[in-house]
């Protein structure tokens, strides 16, 4: 067991709204989602080993423009650039192997939505920020609705699964489990192939009721089609599934099982 979900999510009491961040031209992370990274870039080295050593905090970012440049070197000045996309996500560390050549495989679960307000230079060689927390907001005039939302969502969620028996067995499993519309909603987001600006768009909404109706539209718009995609269990893992695994990395697992792409996932400058 990796311990109470609550310890393993919650953020260290002391906590400035500082960050280290990991930017990625076409990852857009999600609180309630995991995901692997394989890091061997010095920089992002030293970022592992200082996260590892302090908070196990590590912020999942999107280049603003990932069709723009990218440097193929540092520099002294290198900091702002190349722009990040405001909305980010913390991710906390909960699974670490290092492996050969000083390379390393982590599992990075999110726990956050935020906001850039600032970059820092802070004589770091990998970038830093100071970020607001965006906290997930229930509207209570939305309460009596709520239930209904949420079975909107999964029947919109459903409509674009292939048919199968796996799926609908894992749908029905999501449906009928504790987890709230909120998680919901994340581990839809980060499963599913939308484009970058409309997954941007549902992590900067920390209105729930908002970002499920934001949702259902996407699912509703026929612009995803999944009729080759095979949906396993584990695409749809969440944060609650911690609990229930002692090491993710003790079993190798196929890239259709990391919900995040092929393992280790390709490289960018950043």
């Amino acid at each position: 067991m990796m311990g109470d979900l609550s310890e393993v999510t919650r953020l260290p009491d002391d906590f400035d709204g500082r960050v280290r961040l990991f930017p990625l031209p076409n990852l857009v992370m999600f609180p309630h989602a995991m995901q692997p990274l394989h890091i061997f870039e010095p920089r992002y080295c030293e970022m592992l080993t200082e996260a590892l050593q302090t908070d196990q905090l590590i912020a999942m970012a999107t280049l603003a423009d990932p069709t723009s440049p990218l440097p193929v070197s540092l520099c002294d000045d290198w900091i702002g650039t190349p722009p990040l996309a405001p909305e980010i996500c913390l991710g906390k560390i909960v699974s670490h192997a290092e492996v050969e050549d000083d390379r390393h495989n982590i599992l990075l679960v999110g726990i956050r939505r935020a906001r850039i307000t600032a970059e820092l230079d802070l004589d770091r060689t990998f970038r830093m920020a100071t970020i607001d927390l965006l906290d997930d907001m229930y509207s209570p005039a939305m309460g009596d609705q709520r239930i209904q939302l949420q079975q909107d969502l999964m029947e919109a969620f459903g409509s674009v699964l292939p048919p199968g028996n796996d799926v609908q067995h894992n749908l029905a499993e999501l449906m009928n489990g504790q987890m709230g519309l909120g998680p919901i909603t994340d581990i839809i987001s980060y499963t599913l192939p939308f484009g970058l600006k409309a997954k941007l768009d549902l992590l900067c909404e920390a209105d729930v009721d908002l970002r499920a109706s934001k949702l259902i539209k996407l699912l509703q718009s026929g612009t995803i089609q999944l009729s080759d995609m095979s949906v396993e269990k584990t695409e749809m893992t969440s944060a609650a599934e911690l609990e229930q695994d002692e090491d993710p990395f003790n079993q190798p697992k196929p890239a259709s099982q990391w919900g995040g792409g092929p393992f280790p996932p390709p490289f960018s400058l950043n």
